[in-house]
């Protein structure tokens, strides 16, 4: 069968318009290189540190952590040096009372005992001022308690210093302070040489420490 020259320039022209079509939906479908713009893949949140955020919150935590149990350490620390000195303290305090305490009880005895020692020389003595020196000082301090009575007064229990109106056989100074011992202590040898006595051990200790310190000062 023969077309008509219009039918078929017509039939021709829409063959074209279908060819260009087909083309231009292929090359729509081709990515283009040039100027056409491709989405990002998705880029992990990054932090000021330069690491990414989900990576830095542990990071922070741990070292939050870090912190408290430092402040806790230091705190227990602080309170340990407190307990610390606090049980110092009260040691030194009961150490410093149990000397005190210990003191007290030595200077209570020491008392009793001069107490006891006047008590027991109460009693009536006879003979020269020395025969009595020896029934009421202690053996071993009768020498001592002699060589000092001896250079204050020779023994002569009514002997007084002209300069100083020391009195008696231990030139006590003034010679009323051996009313303590007893009221006839102007002219009892035995209420002098109590005096004498009881001074010597109170002030020095022993007559034998006070004549160690007469020998080197010249009085006592």
């Amino acid at each position: 069968m023969q077309l008509s020259h219009a039918r078929r320039n017509s039939l021709i022209t829409g063959v074209a318009t279908l060819v260009v079509a087909s083309a231009a939906t292929a090359a729509l479908a081709i990515p283009q290189v040039g100027n056409t713009t491709v989405d990002a893949a998705p880029v992990a949140a990054v932090s000021v540190d330069g690491k990414p955020a989900a990576d830095q919150a542990p990071a922070d935590t741990a070292a939050a952590a870090a912190a408290q149990q430092a402040a806790q350490d230091a705190q227990a620390a602080e309170a340990k040096a407190q307990a610390d000195a606090a049980a110092q303290a009260a040691q030194a305090e009961a150490e410093a009372k149990a000397q005190a305490d210990a003191k007290a009880k030595a200077d209570a005895d020491a008392a009793a005992s001069r107490s006891q020692e006047r008590r027991n020389l109460n009693t009536g003595f006879s003979g020269t001022p020395q025969q009595i020196a020896a029934q009421i000082v202690p053996a071993g301090q009768l020498q001592c308690f002699s060589n000092i009575v001896f250079h204050e007064s020779s023994w002569n229990p009514l002997a007084v210093n002209a300069s100083s109106g020391a009195y008696g056989l231990v030139q006590a100074l003034p010679g009323s302070k051996m009313a303590s011992a007893g009221a006839d202590w102007r002219t009892n040898p035995a209420t002098q040489i109590k005096w004498g006595l009881d001074y010597m051990n109170s002030r020095y200790g022993s007559p034998c420490a006070a004549w160690s310190f007469w020998q080197s000062h010249h009085w006592y």
